[in-house]
């Protein structure tokens, strides 16, 4: 009987005992999670040089080591080799503290271009610019950058160095009724210069040069300016009624000839004093006209002074100096005889009233 109530009793003490087991495991975990959740490190420190092995994600527990390697485009210092790898320390910080320990890749040296010049740094990340001396010009790409390569280990250029050639121009457009100099030639130098003029003209009226009489080879087939016209350029006569011309009298009147107007006496001036023949045959500004009326003092003309009038100017202006000059000595004089008059007089009132010894 007694050997039967034994495996009854222990079975029923079996959940208590299971219970215990579970609440045991659970402060043991608690306990391990603890002290592993308050001494975890919760960033990766960061370089730029450098980057962690794996990529890990924060936060990480004491004790747990990240080892960096360069980033694309570096490579280790040498000959000096810094420490890579760093542990998260109870505390939240990390030991050894670690430095840079990559520096950026070069690119292969680069050669100053003939006629030319080269600025910059070769290193990873940098560029290289180039230009020419005066009289060349550039032909390729001006800017250059050190990059990564395909397989992203190694640097390279972004293309190839550019080179400075010689400036030339072709030979400048030919014009009807007109020639320019050198016209001879095939190719033209940097800065090298053309000048057109016309050709006589078989008619009454002779061609005007319209635009620039010279052209600048100032680029690579490149001119400062489009060529000139050679054409006849005519304006009609200039007539103005209850006036005059006072300067640019003549039969004919052709391109950039001017005209300057008077109005007769009692009319005033409307438009401008000033004309000028241009291009289109026209006069520039339009001919002026004449109204009846004084002119106001803006519009009438202005007249020199002849060497008659500066002259008489010119000695009455001295003659005043001069006789502002006298009258000051005159004046000067008089006063000093005054005052030795008076000097005397009071030396001799002073004896006669002293006794005598």
């Amino acid at each position: 009987m007694t050997a039967s109530r034994g495996p009854r009793r222990a079975s029923r003490r079996r959940p208590f005992s299971s219970w215990s087991h579970f609440v045991g495991n659970l402060l043991v975990t608690l306990a391990l999670w603890l002290p592993a959740s308050t001494d975890a490190c919760d960033e990766i420190p960061r370089y730029d040089s450098m980057k962690a092995k794996g990529n890990p994600v924060p936060p990480v527990s004491a004790g747990f080591a990240v080892e960096y390697e360069c980033r694309p485009g570096y490579r280790l210092i040498v000959p000096l080799v810094r420490p890579t790898t760093t542990v998260c320390q109870p505390d939240g910080t990390w030991a050894p503290p670690l430095r840079e320990a990559c520096t950026r890749k070069s690119c292969p040296q680069l050669a100053e271009p003939l006629n030319g010049r080269l600025e910059g740094t070769f290193q990873f990340g940098a560029q290289a610019n180039y230009s020419c001396n005066v009289g060349y010009h550039l032909v390729g790409t001006p800017v250059l950058r050190c990059e990564l390569a395909g397989d992203r280990n190694n640097v390279a250029w972004s293309g190839d160095p550019p080179q400075c050639e010689k400036i030339l121009c072709q030979p400048p457009q030919q014009i009807e009724n007109g020639t320019f100099s050198n016209s001879h030639k095939d190719t033209f130098e940097y800065n090298e210069v053309v000048t057109y003029r016309c050709k006589p003209s078989n008619g009454p009226d002779e061609f005007s040069l319209v635009g620039e009489s010279t052209l600048t080879c100032s680029g690579p087939n490149k001119w400062s300016s489009d060529p000139p016209v050679c054409k006849v350029v005519k304006c009609d006569y200039p007539s103005l009624p209850d006036g005059h011309i006072v300067s640019g009298f003549g039969k004919k009147y052709y391109y950039k000839a001017e005209v300057e107007f008077e109005c007769n006496q009692g009319y005033s001036l409307e438009g401008s004093r000033k004309i000028v023949c241009e291009a289109n045959n026209a006069w520039v500004p339009e001919i002026p006209r004449c109204v009846k009326g004084r002119p106001t003092p803006d519009e009438t003309p202005s007249r020199s002074l002849g060497t008659g009038a500066i002259v008489g100017i010119t000695l009455a202006v001295v003659g005043g100096a001069l006789a502002l000059i006298a009258s000051w000595m005159y004046y000067q004089k008089k006063r000093k005889g005054k005052t030795e008059g008076t000097a005397a007089y009071s030396t001799y009132q002073n004896k006669s009233s002293t006794p005598a010894q």
